[in-house]
């Protein structure tokens, strides 16, 4: 339950102001609080602060409170209406910790609204970094101006399965792709003085009986797939605080996991911010505090107890914790704070230009819908063309993903009351109707059917010179669909619709791929992900052509569940949307079936030929690849080519850089890519700098990444199976040690000349 707007702002009022009266104290007395010197480095300030601490004041530092007043919790004075809410420490001029929900907007309260990005997979799909960073500035300037100053943002799991109801959040199956994503929007977060997080640390790749579910995985593999793109993505975007997931890695809960936390992330990676849990991951307290955790959330809540109260406080009492690690916990904890600007720039209720940010939320969706099917040129659309807009509820707005991520516009949801409207609904869409951004284009005739009468689609369908259906799948946390087919007679409209009227276009809202048993009838697809906030505006400036489609796939698109590494998900499903969950959810999950060989790794070994491959996506217009070279100095391996538009019309390209190690029944990876606009018959000259980190594999024996000598295959392609390009060269044998894994890339894509 969300609080009225009227009593939200009388609370962040009265924080704002007991905030600004310790910020003046200090100001006025910086002898008495000498950590408020900005010219001090974060690690200084921290030690400072924590020198002046008391033991309760650190007690009170390393766990936060339930925020809102869900579950029949009583929301403490101050907290905001959302995840997290740790008291401020005005003795010390510490301001509270207010935790907004998540990485695709301010989710809560729901009542206030905020700007929805679209899906995670979309701004991967765009292929850009830069999309990334200004989608996280856009959202962590909302939550700023709401009061928050950390953000429980930075999904970066792999998709390992499809059907995973949380893949919206995250950023696709390639761990450098993902994690130059991810990371990137980290930064943006973090650029506007809050606190990100990065999460669900880690193989949290499931949601089905997530809490208790063992992701089973040889070490080694997981440094080189779902670990890798953590590592990308913390060495990208600095994330202040890393979050550990529910479920258990190897036997063991991941917020219990010494490996995990204290050797991966904390010591080889040097990672110096602070651990939280996931709210319900905690299931011990000095168990926990010496694997790594420094944070419990919202354990008077979701955990059996609160463990890092006084069950932790026993432990060290006893020596079984020694007081030094409880030290560590808060020093991470107010070293992330200064390091993100939260102590220097606090959170103020201001104004929020809701404008702007859809129009970034509208550059996202533009940028990362993928065009996957356009059968004789059907798109783009002319303004002349009778149009029947069908289905998906077009008519009101566009769907967005469920859960604690789900954002909900300052206007309301267009299509409220629909299952399941209890957690982990509602189920929420943005009020941008695609049919109104249609009939502002059209100058022929725009009619709408809702598609509940199949019948009287057809029939409307049949009466347009195009037709355009618009599908759907929602998903959400704490379940995962048990298929991948769409929900309810979808497929059975959009046979009548087809059959009805050749001209047939669909355009999927959905969490990830889902099986298409009519696409070889119908004229066109777009894959627009969950659209955001101007979703209905972009999809129509896609489908008119005033932008270029754009986005490539960041997972590739099974044909059917038999071309899975796990064709089934035990237990799968969700009753109240008409999914019910068959057999006993597993607790055990063998991602060594496919190891570090995700997504279109896994299609390349087991030589299966996807629906559509990772890294595809069409457009308006068509480029060729020339003079393919590749190079090796100092050891470092760069590959230049030139792009031509060859086409008629503006576009974008995304040429993607492959490379095979050497050595039997190896696969390719994504080494590399460039994002490039081009002009009719314009030609460009790129250099792609291929990333050291995927030119490794990680030996258990030795706990080294290791570059084995040899020939190196190398392939310039249009998605991971089309290539127009390929050399070969040389490397020696290098390695490095654990702590000490090889750079990355600071340049990905040089454009040399246009010619």
């Amino acid at each position: 339950m969300a609080l009225h707007k009227t009593r939200i702002a009388s609370l962040i009022g009265v924080a704002l102001l007991a905030f600004g009266g310790t910020c003046a104290t200090a100001n006025a007395s910086g002898d008495a609080r000498p950590w408020m010197n900005p010219k001090l480095s974060p690690d200084q300030r921290a030690e400072l602060v924590l020198k002046a601490m008391t033991q309760d004041e650190k007690f009170r530092l390393i766990r936060v409170d339930f925020g809102d007043t869900e579950n029949g919790h009583v929301m403490a004075p101050g907290a905001l209406g959302s995840a997290g809410y740790g008291p401020a420490i005005a003795r010390l001029g510490l301001p509270a910790i207010q935790e907004s929900d998540a990485g695709l907007g301010v989710a809560k309260p729901h009542k206030l609204g905020a700007t929805a990005l679209p899906s995670g997979l979309a701004t991967a799909a765009s292929f850009d970094p830069a999309v990334a960073y200004a989608g996280g500035a856009m959202i962590a300037s909302e939550a700023h101006r709401r009061g928050f100053n950390v953000m429980l943002a930075g999904g970066v799991d792999l998709v390992r399965d499809p059907r995973n109801g949380r893949n919206f959040e995250y950023a696709g199956e390639d761990p450098l792709l993902a994690g130059l994503i991810a990371g990137n929007a980290i930064a943006g977060i973090q650029s506007q003085h809050l606190v990100s997080t990065i999460k669900h640390y880690a193989l949290n790749d499931l949601e089905t009986d997530r809490t208790t579910l063992s992701a089973n995985i040889d070490r080694a593999a997981a440094r080189e797939s779902d670990l890798l793109a953590f590592e990308i993505a913390i060495a990208t975007g600095k994330p202040g605080s890393v979050m550990c997931s529910y479920n258990r890695i190897n036997a063991v809960y991941a917020c219990e996991d010494d490996w995990l936390l204290n050797q991966v992330l904390k010591h080889d990676w040097h990672y110096p911010g602070f651990v939280m849990s996931d709210w319900g991951a905690v299931h011990s307290g000095a168990k926990s505090a010496l694997a790594g955790l420094d944070q419990e959330s919202a354990g008077e809540t979701f955990d059996k107890e609160v463990y890092f109260d006084q069950p932790l406080r026993a432990a060290v009492a006893s020596g079984e914790v020694p007081q030094s690690r409880i030290d560590d916990m808060a020093q991470r904890i107010l070293r992330s704070l200064f390091a993100a600007g939260v102590m220097d720039h606090p959170a103020t209720q201001s104004t929020i230009d809701f404008a702007a940010d859809r129009k970034v939320a509208q550059r996202a969706e533009e940028a990362g819908a993928v065009l996957l099917r356009n059968q004789d040129a059907l798109l783009p659309l002319s303004a002349a063309q009778s149009v029947a807009v069908i289905g998906g509820h077009a008519d009101k707005g566009v769907l967005t993903g469920g859960g604690s991520s789900a954002v909900q516009s300052p206007q309301g949801n267009a299509v409220p009351g629909l299952a399941p409207t209890e957690w982990p609904g509602p189920r929420i869409y943005q009020p941008s109707a695609p049919l109104a951004a249609i009939q502002q284009r059209a100058h022929g005739t725009v009619s709408y059917a809702s598609g509940e009468d199949i019948a009287a689609a057809a029939k409307l369908a049949a009466q347009a010179k195009v037709a355009v259906v618009f599908v759907e799948q929602w998903a959400a946390e704490s379940f995962d669909v048990p298929h991948l087919a769409l929900p309810g007679n979808q497929d059975a409209l959009v046979e009548a619709v087809a059959k009805a009227n050749p001209h047939t276009i669909v355009v999927l809202e959905n969490n990830g791929p889902v099986a298409m048993p009519w696409l070889d009838r119908v004229g066109a697809v777009l894959e627009a992900w969950y659209p955001g906030a101007a979703g209905g505006e972009a999809i129509a400036r896609l489908l008119y052509g005033e932008v270029d489609p754009s986005g490539r796939l960041p997972v590739t698109w099974p044909r059917d569940e038999s071309q899975l590494p796990r064709p089934a998900i035990p237990g799968a499903g969700l009753a109240a949307i008409g999914l019910p969950p068959q057999g006993q959810p597993a607790q055990d999950v063998d991602y060594n079936i496919e190891g570090a060989d995700v997504g279109y790794r896994w299609y390349q070994r087991k030589q299966l030929e996807p629906l559509f491959p990772f890294g595809y996506g069409l457009t308006y217009t068509h480029f060729d690849y020339s003079s393919f070279v590749p190079h090796v100095a100092n050891g470092k391996v760069t590959a230049s080519f030139t792009v031509t538009n060859r086409g008629a019309r503006a576009g974008v390209d995304v040429p993607q850089l492959y490379v095979t190690l050497p050595g039997s029944n190896r696969v390719r990876r994504l080494a590399g890519w460039c994002r490039v606009s081009l002009k009719p018959g314009q030609s460009v000259h790129l250099t792609v700098n291929a990333d050291p980190r995927l030119l490794v594999d990680f030996d258990g024996k030795s706990q080294r990444w290791q570059q084995p000598a040899g020939d190196y295959q190398l392939q310039l392609g249009h998605s991971a199976t089309s290539f127009q390009g390929e050399s070969k060269l040389t490397l020696a044998a290098a390695a490095w040690a654990a702590d000490a894994s090889p750079a990355g890339v600071p340049q990905p894509c040089v454009a040399d000349r246009t010619l």
